[in-house]
């Protein structure tokens, strides 16, 4: 259930906004303010997924009630209530992190499709923290060869900027590893770093999953739906495996590029979004663009900067390291006391040919820690590392 606090001292405003809104939907769970005052008391006891907040107040104005929200709850959307003078202000609250605005008095339909739009966009963002909290430790980028150490050194220089960022590399070899550490030393690693993998959503619904829709676009739409360019709004995109994305919906993604702005499948109405775009792709996309699957205007948007991630059979001197990384790792998963591994084990690893990449290596490693002896010996990789 919802939960929206309107922060009105007109009292005739918050009967005609809190009638809107039930009527709307009846798991709307509508609380009323009558001041900033009371609006900041109730904000610092109960956590709200939307507060419509009156501009001009009594006691504290609608300025300062935004400033303290965003100290306070600074997740919790904000939709400012703007008389007919109040317009500049409202602008300004914009900038100050508002989330939309409406004027009075409220137009129904232009109301009810903020508040949607500002409660599916409070979900992803809050999914997509909880998502980052979980994973945030997994995003660590083994190795010492020149390889990664030149990695490492482009995206010193690559992330503080708003470069577009375009990874290539064959599967497994840790390419969203790379755009994670992208984001998270840009200047936008507070906001959000949401992943598409383009190869895992049908053609068909590529389109609706990247930049969402509108009610009754298509069969299953029965409701409105932000997409993942505007759950980015303020951070990160990763589109991994980009190669896989159907024409029409790369057309979308070059004009987003463009514009800065996106279309809802169904809808007619641009939406503005901020975002910064980081793809990748096991394609080699220049032979893709000579056969027609891919365009090139859009590899050229994309590819401001290049990053080629190597094979795991080209950086052989890393495999010890990681070996290391993650019989700690799946050890502390399993709940289990580590298994060393003896020095003629790695050695036989290390000329293992690794297919698979690094997502092959952590497989074997967790296979032979199941079903090797105490301490995982050359025997265990010969019996168990090609199964």
């Amino acid at each position: 259930m919802a939960k929206i606090l309107i922060i009105e001292d007109e009292a005739a405003i918050r009967r005609v906004l809190v009638k809107i809104l039930s009527e709307e939907n009846d798991t709307y769970q509508v609380t009323q303010a009558e001041d900033g005052l009371e609006g900041i008391e109730r904000i610092r006891d109960e956590d709200f997924d939307l507060v419509l907040c009156d501009i001009k107040m009594p006691k504290m104005d609608g300025v300062e009630v935004l400033e303290a929200v965003k100290k306070i709850k600074p997740e919790t959307p904000m939709v400012m209530i703007s008389g007919h003078g109040d317009l500049d202000t409202a602008i300004q609250t914009m900038r100050l992190g508002a989330f939309d605005y409406i004027s009075k008095p409220p137009d129904l339909n232009r109301l009810l499709n903020t508040v949607r739009i500002a409660l599916d966009r409070k979900e992803l963002v809050v999914e997509n923290k909880r998502l980052k909290k979980k994973v945030s430790k997994n995003y660590q980028m083994i190795g010492e060869s020149t390889a990664i150490f030149q990695i490492k050194e482009m995206i010193e220089k690559v992330a503080p900027t708003e470069a577009r960022v375009f990874i290539t590399g064959p599967n497994g070899t840790g390419k969203e590893l790379v755009a994670h550490w992208i984001h998270q030393k840009s200047q936008r690693s507070k906001g959000p770093m949401i992943e598409v993998n383009c190869a895992a959503i049908p053609s068909e619904l590529i389109e609706s999953e990247l930049f969402g829709h509108v009610k009754g676009a298509f069969t299953s739409a029965n409701k409105d739906r932000a997409g993942k360019f505007e759950a980015a709004n303020g951070g990160t995109i990763f589109l991994d495996e980009i190669g896989d994305m159907s024409l029409s919906a790369q057309a979308k993604v070059l004009r987003a590029l463009q514009e800065n702005k996106v279309q809802r499948v169904g809808s007619d109405k641009d939406i503005k979004v901020d975002v910064r775009v980081v793809a990748a792709t096991n394609k080699d996309l220049r032979k893709e663009i000579s056969e027609g699957n891919f365009r090139e205007d859009l590899y050229h948007r994309l590819a401001v900067i290049l990053i080629d991630v190597p094979a795991l059979n080209n950086r052989r001197e890393d495999i010890p390291l990681l070996i290391n990384y993650f019989r700690k790792k799946i050890a502390s998963e399993h709940g289990t006391a580590q298994k060393l591994f003896s020095d003629t084990a790695i050695t036989l690893l290390q000329a293992h040919d690794w297919t698979g990449n690094i997502r092959e290596l952590r497989n074997v490693v967790e296979r032979l820690i199941i079903l090797g002896s105490e301490q995982v010996t050359e025997k265990d990789v010969q019996l168990f590392a090609s199964k």
